[in-house]
This record gives C-alpha cells, structure tokens and sequence, in this order.
C-alpha cells in the first residue's frame, strides 16, 4: 500500500466513524431526522422493523465501513457502503436543514458541499485498485489466455491426428 492510501483512508474514514457513532449513540434524534426516509424504508422491508432500530443499523454500518476503510480492510466494499449512506445523509440534511435566515441558507450549502465532497471521496476509493488489476480485468484476460493456449493445443493435437493418419493410409 502507498504512503498516499496508508494516510488517506484514515483521514476519509474519520469522519464516518466519528458520524457512525454519533448516529449510534444518539438514536432517537437520528430516527427523528431520518424518519421520512426510514418510514419508506421500513414499509418496503419483508420484516417489520422501528425506525429507532433502522437508525441504528445505518449508523453501525457507517461505524463499520468507516473502521474497515480506515483500516484498508475490504476497503471497496466498506466505500462503497459509505457512498451510501454518505448520499442519504446529504438528502436528509439538506431537506431537515433550517433555510429561514440567510446564516441557515449559507450553512445548509456548506454541509451540502461537505457531503458531496464525501461521497466523491468514498466513491473513488470505491473504484481505487491499489494499482492492481480488478477482478474482472484479470477473469477477462484469463479467459481470453486460456482460449490462446487451447486453441494453439488444437492445433496441435490436429495436425498430429492428420499426420497419423496420413502415417496409417500411406504405410
């Protein structure tokens, strides 16, 4: 891992655990805040679920991801959960956020800004490989040597049939 990721991710990660446990910890305001997305949510589940207990399940999981990411453990998936709940913050603070005076105006744009730069951050860590192919890229390559090699064994193996052959009906 480069010196740049090693500090980075740390530094991105922060503020999601630091968020993650807020959202944790204070449960009730979070459902609070949340509730016209968490309602939605827990109509849409098979199971029933409260939106206290909702609540806590997105701020464990930015608790999570946060750590996993700071940590460069699972790092792609861990942004990519992130991203997520990165994107559904800045919805809900930008609907719940106070627009009556021009210093509420200014500081909802502000917290706007800061979750969009959020979520470019996590989503590139998302897509970053370490300078390491992904997995497709190699499936893809893999496949496409596989199909070199046993053509060029078919090949072979023909032509050594047809010279047999030819062996067999000359002698």
């Amino acid at each position: 891992m480069s010196v740049i990721r090693f500090l980075a991710r740390p530094m991105l990660a922060s503020s999601f655990v630091v968020a993650g446990l807020d959202k944790l910890r204070n449960a009730d305001d979070t459902a609070k805040q949340l509730s016209p997305v968490l309602r939605r949510a827990s109509e849409s589940l098979p199971f029933k679920a409260d939106e206290k207990t909702l609540a806590r399940v997105i701020g464990g999981a930015q608790l999570g991801a946060g750590a996993l990411l700071g940590l460069g453990k699972l790092s792609r998936f861990a942004a990519t959960v992130l991203a997520v709940t990165s994107a559904l913050n800045s919805y809900v603070e930008w609907r719940s956020a106070d627009i009556s005076t021009k210093e509420g105006r200014s500081a909802r744009k502000a917290r706007l800004l800061k979750n969009i730069s959020l979520t470019g951050g996590v989503l590139l860590a998302a897509v970053d490989t370490a300078g390491r192919p992904s997995i497709a890229w190699r499936a893809e390559h893999l496949a496409a040597d596989a199909k070199k090699v046993t053509g060029k064994q078919i090949k072979r193996a023909d032509k050594a049939v047809r010279k047999a052959v030819d062996n067999a009906v000359g002698a």
